[in-house]
Order: structure tokens, then sequence, then C-alpha cells
């Protein structure tokens, strides 16, 4: 079985066609496949998604809780998935039609293969765009790829599902770059792989999104990286991990100067010297 998990929080101006898109995948309405189930996830909508949820038929069930956060909502999509593999897919994002086709091929003929990600098209308010030099996903062994920069998209991957089971779910405890945390927990344990081919539309730009209610995002990247400094590291992983730590904490540093939070600036300044008293060259 193929478990889809959307979760969503008043998105039902989007939320539609992300359904639709689950729905038409070929791989889902060809003779002979295997089970599957949708699983939306309303953390505590206020707006029409659960109306919306329910005018579908279909393997799609509806689970509703208290709005608690994204990771929430995903972790409790995973606690009710039965299946053996995972699919996520953001309530704004769609599929192409071909998207779990290609990749169960994909995963058929590579069965130690434990995730597939596929190329995207971007949309921003309304327009295409390119994604910049900086988001250009990588296949292989990425640990390093990652620490700049969140370079997993959940909505383009397929996991199988002992990889929950191997290092965990989502942090709660994040409001924002909890799948930059996932990814670095990813990237560490596991080579990821990416098709070529773009399978997936993400839209963005509005007003909503995590990334324009928080300033300062780094402060949640940083939380990540250290973290991840008690993985286990090899020498030249903990230097890049520190490394990165140094570069966002001195960008959160100066923001916090500029803006006359002191105290702010002084704790990633004492941040910036526990790092380089380790590696000096961090």
């Amino acid at each position: 079985m193929i478990s889809v998990i959307i979760p969503a929080y008043n998105r039902a101006a989007f939320l539609q066609e992300a359904i639709l898109s689950v729905l038409g995948q070929t791989y889902f309405s060809g003779a002979g496949r295997g089970a599957w189930e949708l699983i939306i996830v309303d953390d505590g909508s206020e707006d029409g998604t659960k109306v919306l949820a329910a005018s579908f038929g279909g393997p799609i069930r509806y689970h509703r809780q208290e709005h608690k956060g994204v990771s929430a909502a995903r972790n409790a999509g995973l606690r009710l998935a039965r299946g053996e593999w995972i699919a996520f897919l953001d309530s704004d994002d769609i599929w192409k039609p071909t998207k779990i086709s290609a990749q169960m091929e994909f995963m058929a003929a590579h069965p130690e293969a434990p995730v597939c990600l596929t190329e995207e098209i971007w949309i921003r308010r309304g327009v295409r765009v390119n994604p910049r030099r900086k988001h250009k996903q990588y296949s292989g062994r990425i640990f390093d790829k990652v620490l700049p920069i969140c370079l997993l998209s959940l909505s383009s991957a397929l996991f199988r599902r002992e990889v929950f089971d191997d290092i965990g779910v989502f942090d709660e405890n994040l409001p924002a770059c909890e799948d930059y945390d996932f990814g670095i927990r990813l990237a560490f344990r596991y080579p990821v792989y990416v098709l070529p081919e773009p399978l997936i539309i993400k839209r963005g730009g509005h007003a909503d999104q995590l990334s324009h209610q928080y300033w300062g995002m780094d402060r949640f990247r940083i939380y990540a990286l250290e973290k991840s400094l008690s993985f286990g590291l090899s020498a030249e992983e903990e230097r890049l991990v520190r490394s990165e730590i140094v570069k966002k904490s001195r960008i959160l540093r100066d923001g916090f100067r500029k803006r006359g939070n002191h105290a702010e600036a002084e704790k990633y300044e004492a941040i910036i010297e526990k790092m380089e008293r380790v590696f000096p060259s961090a």
C-alpha cells in the first residue's frame, strides 16, 4: 500500500487541486496496481477544509486535530498510515499524473534506494520561475549539500516506511524548517536519489507560508545543526556542521544588532565563539 499524507491548515482554496492530482495518478488507476490511501490531516483549519475533504469519494481518510503545526500534522498522518510506502503532498502543491508511477518503477529497479525525489516546476505568485543555483538537487551521498539550505522537497519524495522507523519523524519543536532538520538526518543516514523529470508543481509566494511568518529562519536551522553534532559525525562532517553554524550565527548576530536586540546578538556571538574553539577555521 502507498499512503499519501496531505497536511492542511486553512488551505481550502488550494486543497482541491492537490487532492485531484493524487486521484489522477496513473499508478492508482491502472489495472493490477496495489492498494493506496489518501490521508488528509486537518491541523485545526477554520475554513472549508472539512467540507471539501468530505466531498471526495475513494480511499480518502480525513483526520482533524487542534492546531499544532505542520510537523505534528505530518506525524499524525504517519501514525494513521497503513502503507509500506509514504508520500507527502503539501496542500498548495500539485503532482503530475505520472509522478508515483515513475517513482515506483525506479524503486522496483533499485531496491536499495530508501527514498526517491523528482525535479520540480516552481510557480511563484502565478508565474513560473527557475530555481536558483543553490537549490540544485543532487543524487547520492549529499550530507554536505543539505547543510547550507534545505534540498529535501517533501512533496516530491517517495519513502520506504522503514526510513521513519530508523531516523525518526518530524521535530514538533520546530515551527518552521522541519524539512531542513529531517533532510539533515536523512542525508546523514542514506543516499538520496532524484529523478531528472519535473513531476511536481510547487506553488509559492502566498502570505501564509511559514517562510513569511518568521524572521530569522536560521534560528531553526542552527537548532537542527546543533542536534546533528550528536550523530557520530566524522571529523570532516563535524567541521562542515560547525562551519555552517558559524555562518548562520553571524547572519543572525548582525541582524539582531541592526534591530537593537543586543541580548540575542550576544547569544549568537557566544555560539560562534563556542564553535570556533573546537574548529578555529570554522
